[in-house]
């Protein structure tokens, strides 16, 4: 009962941050999976498992707000769900060979995501880059697998890599490549599973983690919509990257068997990085509220002043 309401409790952090940023699901419930003692393949396929069902809900709201390219979803759901299906099969094969470099391995993609998301959301502009330029097949299918093979080998990673490199492009307008990378996920949700029930088989997975991320993402999802109106994505990505890494650099410390010295260091480097985005975020969040009030305050001006001149001439 105790483990159920970990996993409960990772699911709904995981789905929190993801309802309010449209990323990190699956980084943050593997992370806390990996945290509470779940081997790496296990811990992926209940993963995998549990984003079925959120991956198939973002799609149909997507379609119905008419966010999705087609042709965009086709290339990328079959490159995505082959690079799973690929991943899924390598992640199994080196937890076979060594559990610990299986460990290193998820802990080191996911330090990399948590670090992502704690840079995109303190340090960078959060614009997107629009052009009229239609996407092809070569650069789908490459951004596809890539995205796929990540996500399945790290737990993680569909959204930030796909979305983000998709939006950098500016091949897409935003919302139909967060609508069309939502959409497409569930072919990489169900590849992955697939590829994980065969290798792993139904003896191998552990579906009271599964359970516990579902029950968790439920109870988050209107919370987390709550939360998205109220708390300024750069805050709620400083605070959610920060605590990836964090996580991870003491599952890489203890799978490396670092010594003590050298994981205080660790730390200590990983908790000021983490306080100093916080503090970017922040000043971040100040300089665009002052921003917005000023182009809001020029508006209401230009707005007053054809008024004003009509009641000058009368």
């Amino acid at each position: 009962m105790e483990s159920l309401l970990l996993f409960v409790l990772a699911g709904f952090l995981a789905q929190l941050v993801n309802g309010s940023l449209g990323m990190g699901y699956g980084a943050l419930s593997t992370t806390g999976l990996l945290a509470v003692g779940v081997p790496p393949a296990p811990a992926s396929a209940a993963v995998h498992y549990s984003q079925v069902g959120i991956a198939l809900a973002s799609g149909v709201s997507h379609w119905k707000f008419r966010n999705i390219d087609w042709r965009t979803v086709g290339i990328l759901a079959l490159a995505g769900g082959v690079g799973a299906a690929a991943g899924a099969y390598a992640l199994v094969a080196l937890s076979e060979f060594s559990l610990d470099a299986a460990t290193v391995w998820i802990a080191s993609i996911l330090c990399l995501l948590g670090l992502y998301v704690l840079i995109r959301f303190s340090f960078l502009k959060l614009g997107k880059l629009i052009t009229e330029k239609r996407p092809d097949g070569r650069f789908f299918g490459p951004l596809g697998l890539i995205a796929g093979f990540t996500n399945a080998t790290g737990g993680g990673g569909w959204g930030p890599i796909a979305t983000s490199t998709l939006l950098s492009s500016g091949r897409l307008e935003p919302r139909k490549v967060i609508g069309s990378v939502s959409a497409a996920e569930l072919s990489v949700a169900v590849a992955g599973s697939a590829a994980f029930l065969v290798v792993l088989g139904a003896g191998g997975i552990d579906f009271r983690s599964v359970v516990g991320l579902l029950i968790g993402g439920v109870l988050a999802a209107p919370v987390a919509a709550w939360l998205a109106q109220r708390v300024p994505p750069r805050l709620l990505g400083a605070l959610a990257g920060g605590m990836i890494v964090l996580t991870n650099t003491w599952l890489l410390s203890g799978a490396l068997e670092v010594g003590t010295a050298a994981s205080l260091a660790a730390y200590v480097a990983v908790l000021a990085l983490w306080i100093t985005a916080i503090a970017a975020a922040l000043r971040s969040m100040r300089e665009e509220r002052k921003l917005r009030a000023a182009i809001e305050a020029d508006i209401e001006r230009n707005r007053r002043s054809p008024g004003d001149e009509h009641a000058r001439v009368r």
